[in-house]
């Protein structure tokens, strides 16, 4: 989006929730791989949620610093709901990531 753009709030607010979605999608992929100790299939479908989790935070990033250098952005519930699917969702990554040296650990013994 360029600076002069005006923002499309629910635009903005849906391509989070799309992509925080699609890298859950992701993580779930990576855990039922995890269960079948497939590392390789497990470590593929985590970056492939990495990715996701940070388009989804490169757009509500851009959209904060707007608003903060000074732009004006309506309230909208949407977007609120946005920022807890990602903060959620980007938690069960970390605990994902968490889990894989653990479980990588427990299957070497």
């Amino acid at each position: 989006m360029m600076a002069d753009e005006t923002i499309n709030v629910p635009a903005v607010a849906m391509n989070v929730i799309i992509n925080a979605g699609d890298g859950r999608a992701c993580i779930d992929k990576a855990m039922d791989a995890l269960a079948e100790f497939d590392f390789d299939a497990a470590d593929a479908h985590l970056a492939e949620a990495d990715a996701k989790i940070l388009e989804a935070h490169k757009a509500q990033t851009e959209m904060i610093q707007r608003q903060a250098g000074g732009e004006e952005v309506e309230y909208s519930l949407l977007f609120v709901h946005a920022q807890d699917t990602l903060m959620t969702i980007s938690a069960e990554l970390h605990m994902a990531k968490k889990m894989m040296p653990v479980v990588r650990a427990l299957t070497a013994r």
